[in-house]
């Protein structure tokens, strides 16, 4: 089952948070809280297990986290947050999408559900997200998973590129069929046929009255998009105080030279590779994406 739990991020943004496995234990002081009933609202459900929150990528979502979160649901309060602009969050047409809005979001989101001191596992922007976050406010961070992002500058060419990418899409699809079959195989962007990558894409449809498309803005996603490719990320890396582990899948977007030397600057990075996974790390190969953070979480304990 899925329990969502409203958030209010920055500039009043409203954020759809998501508990994906069994229903924490009701808090007794929680159940004359806003929204305690239904779900909705403040601190209700938590029953004192250590957090986790979940931080998905540009264009994803937070059901993309599912499998994860219910592996981890059996220790940990692990909520996926739908980052603004995605999911059944909030897309205010003139909202901000600046690194300082997601990285406030996420901070509203672990103190407004009682998460903190918690454990972010972010992948590409989300993980980008978790580590600035971490820097920022050290405090509300015990633990940190970067999965497949790099923290060098992407540049202009990549941010051109995604833009032409976006018009390339032959929206609308006819069918879900079809959308698994483009983000799949057909995709100019697709090396070799990848039923994961074009699952993962059918995830982020929804149906219109002409057909399937994207529940988020194409613009909007170049918009946040642009806030980060220009720049490198190193220094806020070595900000991060908290024992982080840096993932990559061995196909993925983050070289292993990249990733070696983002674990060098962490002051407590370590460091896992996932055989067989492309840039969808979680969800290429969700059992060997569990078994390359399990020992980190262990590590951690459960305090």
């Amino acid at each position: 089952m899925a329990r969502r739990i409203d958030v209010t991020g920055t500039g009043g943004v409203r954020l759809a948070a998501w508990e994906f496995g069994d229903p924490p234990k009701t808090d007794p002081a929680a159940q004359d809280a806003p929204g305690a009933e239904d779900g909705h609202g403040g601190r209700a459900g938590t029953d004192g297990s250590p957090g986790v929150l979940l931080l998905h990528g540009l264009m994803g979502r937070a059901s993309h986290w599912a499998p994860t979160a219910r592996w981890l649901s059996g220790r940990y309060r692990a909520v996926a947050l739908d980052q603004r602009g995605h999911g059944r969050s909030d897309k205010p047409p003139q909202g901000a999408f600046t690194r300082d809005a997601y990285v406030d979001d996420a901070e509203a989101a672990l103190e407004q559900l009682g998460l903190a001191p918690a454990v972010l596992i972010g992948h590409a922007m989300g993980a980008l997200t978790a580590w600035q976050l971490a820097a920022r406010r050290p405090d509300l961070v015990r633990g940190l998973i970067i999965c497949d992002m790099r923290a060098s500058a992407l540049g202009a060419a990549s941010q051109r590129e995604w833009a032409q990418w976006f018009a390339a899409w032959p929206l609308p699809f006819a069918t879900l069929a079809d959308v698994r079959k483009w983000f799949g195989e057909d995709d100019p962007w697709v090396e070799r046929p990848n039923p994961s990558r074009g699952e993962f894409y059918a995830e982020v449809m929804a149906e219109s009255p002409d057909g399937w498309r994207p529940v988020f803005d194409p613009e909007q996603m170049l918009r946040s998009r642009e806030t980060w490719v220009y720049d490198a990320h190193w220094e806020e890396l070595a900000q991060v105080r908290c024992p982080t582990l840096v993932v990559r899948g061995l196909d993925g977007e983050l070289g292993r030279a990249e990733a070696q030397e983002m674990v060098r600057v962490l002051p407590r990075g370590q460091y896992a590779e996932v055989a067989d996974a492309g840039h969808l790390v979680h969800y290429d190969q969700p059992e060997a994406w569990r078994a390359a953070i399990e020992p980190f979480l262990d590590s951690l304990g459960d305090a």
